[in-house]
């Protein structure tokens, strides 16, 4: 007999030689129906694996992110049986489960394969997923293994199994097909109801330019066909949502191949949208006793080395910037951080002088290679709503704290209600990933868990996402396409002051280490403003709008009346424009929806005349006729409502 443990806690008691899947069956046949995928003692196993000793089991369905891996794991299989039926001779090399799907790198040869091809692999992938083939996964030697696909003439998996440990080789088998893998795989192959083939692309073997170019095949699939109906319906609707083309369409930025890849460039309407956020930010700040300061944007290459940001990214960085000076070396700043460092050691403190809290919007520059820029949510580029704050031992609970209520203020205030935080710490095996010692890091972890457990936060904890310096907590935001983003960071970190060998004055006279917070709300501006978009479709807060009101005028007689309304609502504080062209009102209607205007005054003879507008709200309609007064009054009242006020 063997014991399992399962997830609750519970233990169960089995002959040696159980399944998965068995277990699945003892707790309940509709457990049973819907376990997909399994895992033993933390090791991926088959559900039909046999299990001989005691150990814990979880077992996966497709809720769960671990199901759908192995789920697109064996679509993959799917995928790669079908091409080899349709295109005898073809090349297999790798077919991993990806964020949302799975694809294979496919060497065709002599063949050409184009999007118009996806159908009939759809077809034949889904004639294979019917026959109910079971997975089966078995050992092999090296020898075997090279064998099997030196006979194939497939170097790709010859080099693969080439650079594998004899003992540590296994294959899976299904139908007539096999393929090198280490397993994770669904039941068999019926479960896959739906597939869709999304993309045709090309990727270099290993992503290694000098290799061959391979034919990347992209695909998702699904145990129900609505759920792939649903998530098409999703992708459409991120297309729409696509912070690209709504920044180009409501004018907020530009990108220039003159200026450089990865360097936006603020259009007036987005540089008023960023002022605006910056702020917001600023004011809460204030109120809980930030400081701003102002760093320049390079800095001498031994400060990034003292900080360990060039041993850690350097590579990632522009080439050092050489004077005319001998030895003279400056980088762009990667990092805020150390300038910081800086300040807080141009003068002593007390430690009654502590916490001190530097804020900065400061823009940092990184390398990123070409091919992973995107849009605004990976520039070279970019402003950080950075803050690194100085405290005693003491004060370390309530500062963390004070930051997280700071970043959930933020949150609340602009819609983003639906979020998780993850704890990151140091992967405990790869020691030389991180700086300073041990004591020092199990500080930090236990001080943030301390924080977000007396908050009451839904966190996850995740091995090896810790920065090189420091644990941290990372805010997790689902948009409305419920996608997740990383939003807002707090860092503890013991060895930054340790390395730039920043003190202050203790009530015992003796100098010590203050404890560093490194935090950003926003993340980066560029970011943050991309996913505000996606996650609004550009229907900003009403405080947060470039521009909150259109005044549209039936013709240029209404102009001097058109003037005076702008004057008015100026006066009250409201962003408004005039669209005062010859063009008929539906026209003009139209454009100011696209452009989402969230109110839209008509005036004419009549609105003249009464000395009123004709109100039209943003996706709404008509709202009816008012005085400009009451109007005013609408719109203060609606900002009203939107904002919070950040207490501390």
């Amino acid at each position: 007999m063997i014991a399992i443990t399962l997830p609750d806690g519970s233990v169960k008691k089995f002959d040696a030689g159980v399944t998965p899947m068995d277990v699945a069956k003892s707790i309940s046949e509709g457990l049973a129906r819907n376990v997909i995928s399994a895992s033993f003692n933390n090791e991926t196993v088959e559900t039909n694996t046999p299990l001989n000793q005691d150990g814990s089991l979880v077992l996966y369905t497709w809720r769960n992110d671990e199901g759908k891996k192995a789920f697109w794991h064996s679509s993959a299989h799917i995928l790669a049986q079908a091409l080899e039926q349709l295109y005898p001779g073809i090349k297999l090399t790798i077919g991993p489960a990806i964020e949302n799907g799975f694809y294979y790198d496919v060497d065709f040869g002599t063949e050409t394969i184009s999007e118009k091809d996806l159908p009939a692999i759809e077809k034949k992938m889904l004639e294979i997923a019917r026959g109910k083939h079971e997975f089966h996964m078995r050992e092999a030697t090296k020898a075997e293994a090279l064998d099997f696909y030196k006979k194939q003439g497939n170097e790709y998996k010859v080099e693969l199994i080439e650079n594998l440990e004899d003992g540590t080789i296994t294959f899976c088998d299904h139908d007539t097909f096999t393929d090198l893998c280490r397993g994770g795989h669904v039941p068999n192959t019926e479960i896959v109801k739906a597939i869709k083939l999304m993309s045709i692309a090309g990727a270099y073997w290993r992503g290694d330019e000098n290799n061959k170019q391979l034919t990347r095949i992209y695909g998702v699939s699904f145990p129900k066909q609505k759920e792939l109906t649903e998530y098409l319906a999703l992708l459409e609707e991120a297309k729409k949502r696509d912070h690209r083309k709504l920044g180009k369409e409501l004018d907020l930025f530009t990108f220039s191949q003159k200026v450089g890849q990865g360097l936006p460039l603020w259009l007036p309407k987005g540089a008023a949208l960023r002022e605006r956020l910056e702020n917001f930010l600023k004011k809460a700040q204030k109120k809980a006793g930030y400081e701003m300061v102002i760093s320049p944007h390079i800095g001498q290459k031994e400060l990034y080395v003292t900080s360990g940001h060039y041993a850690k990214y350097g590579e990632d960085s522009f080439q050092p910037i050489h004077t005319p000076s001998e030895d003279e070396e400056f980088l762009l700043k990667p990092m805020n951080c150390p300038h910081h460092c800086e300040m807080y050691r141009s003068r002593p403190w007390s430690y009654k002088d502590l916490p001190k809290r530097f804020a900065e919007f400061g823009t940092v520059y990184r390398y990123e290679q070409s091919g992973e820029l995107h849009g605004l949510t990976r520039v070279r580029g970019f402003t950080q709503d950075d803050a690194h704050i100085f405290c005693t031992p003491d004060q370390l609970d309530e500062e963390f704290k004070n930051v997280i209520d700071l970043v959930l203020y933020v949150f609340g205030s602009l819609g983003f209600e639906n979020f998780t935080t993850q704890v990151s710490l140091r992967d405990m095996e790869k020691p030389e990933k991180y700086i300073g010692n041990a004591e020092n890091w199990e500080k930090a972890e236990n001080a943030i868990l301390s924080a977000v457990q007396d908050k009451g936060l839904d966190y996850v904890v995740e091995y090896g996402e810790a920065a090189f310096y420091g644990p941290k907590l990372d805010f997790m935001v689902k948009d409305a396409l419920g996608r997740s983003w990383q939003l807002g960071t707090i860092q503890v970190d013991y060895n930054l002051p340790e390395r730039f060998e920043l003190e202050y004055k203790g009530s015992d006279n003796e100098m010590h280490r203050p404890i560093m917070i490194h935090r950003a709300p926003f993340g980066s501006m560029e970011r943050f403003v991309a996913i505000l978009l996606e996650h609004t479709g550009g229907n900003f807060p009403l405080w947060l709008m470039p521009e909150q009101v259109g005044i549209l005028s039936l013709s240029e007689k209404y102009e001097k009346y058109a003037q005076k309304v702008l004057n008015l609502l100026e006066n009250d504080e409201i962003r408004a424009l005039v669209d005062n062209r010859n063009e008929t009102i539906g026209k003009k209607i139209r454009e100011a929806e696209m452009n989402k205007l969230p109110y839209m005054l008509i005036i004419g003879e009549q609105e003249e005349k009464d000395g009123t507008v004709s109100v039209r709200k943003h996706s709404e309609g008509d709202l009816g006729s008012m005085s400009v007064e009451a109007f005013s009054k609408l719109v203060n009242e609606e900002i009203k409502k939107n904002s919070v006020e950040f207490n501390v």
